[in-house]
């Protein structure tokens, strides 16, 4: 079984995610609890989610506009000040060289002891975290922490160019997966993680009645599978040693 590192270990995290809300649906009661200790927490968003939403009145241009606002004002309700934000087209992600180097470079500035990203795997039981965009993130996410942000030599130009010197990450955090092997108890925070999720009404408005009930209901099954007692709320993650 791997251990996380203790919390007092950690100074910094970065969040790489695919689009805007994966990270409230995924870990905002986890950031949420960094953030009350103190953690420094960055969030590095892949695409603007101009695919998503239910007002097909806006355009793409516009509905990136707007899913970038929504990400920026759910931050803000757990802590989080600091979003990337990379600009990549929603449905469309890749795990290429460049997305590996994108990726790499905010490493290198972040310079984070722990990164949260979503599972590259397809989960089989829930197939909803499983977007083929996440699960290219999350593929390029590993590959970016290993070897490509510690290899000096990995993108020369990171370092030549922009002045960006290597970054080993101690370990990462996998969400939407199958096979969870450590939980965090946000019962202290699951209020602002619901909070976090309305903020984006382009994506929550159509369930906003329904929204609390469902997460309150994984959640709580979350922590059922951590041994919580009864009323405890938790979010799982895979965890990866990396440094």
């Amino acid at each position: 079984m791997v251990t996380a590192l203790d919390d007092a270990e950690v100074s910094t995290v970065l969040v790489v995610t695919a689009h805007p809300d994966d990270v409230d649906f995924g870990a905002a009661g986890t950031v949420a609890t960094f953030t009350d200790k103190g953690i420094r927490v960055v969030y590095c968003v892949v695409t603007d989610g101009d695919a998503g939403g239910f007002d097909r009145e806006l355009d793409n241009g516009g509905m990136a506009e707007l899913r970038r606002a929504e990400q920026t004002e759910a931050a803000k309700r757990v802590g989080v000040s600091d979003l990337r934000f990379l600009g990549y087209h929603d449905g469309t992600v890749e795990q290429t060289l460049g997305l590996r180097r994108d990726i790499a470079r905010v490493i290198r500035q972040v310079r984070p002891d722990r990164v949260i990203t979503s599972s590259p795997e397809r989960n089989y039981a829930r197939i909803q975290p499983s977007h083929p965009d996440h699960r290219a993130v999350g593929g390029a996410t590993l590959d970016a922490v290993y070897p490509d942000a510690r290899n000096p030599y990995a993108f020369p130009e990171l370092l030549n160019d922009e002045g960006l010197e290597a970054w080993s990450v101690k370990e990462v955090w996998l969400t939407g997966g199958q096979n969870g092997d450590h939980y965090v108890d946000i019962t202290e925070t699951v209020d602002r993680k619901i909070a976090a999720l309305r903020a984006h009404v382009s994506q929550t408005a159509h369930v906003a009645d329904g929204i609390e009930q469902f997460v309150r209901g994984f959640l709580a099954a979350n922590a059922k599978a951590a041994g919580l007692p009864e009323g405890r709320y938790a979010e799982g993650f895979l965890v990866v040693p990396t440094g």
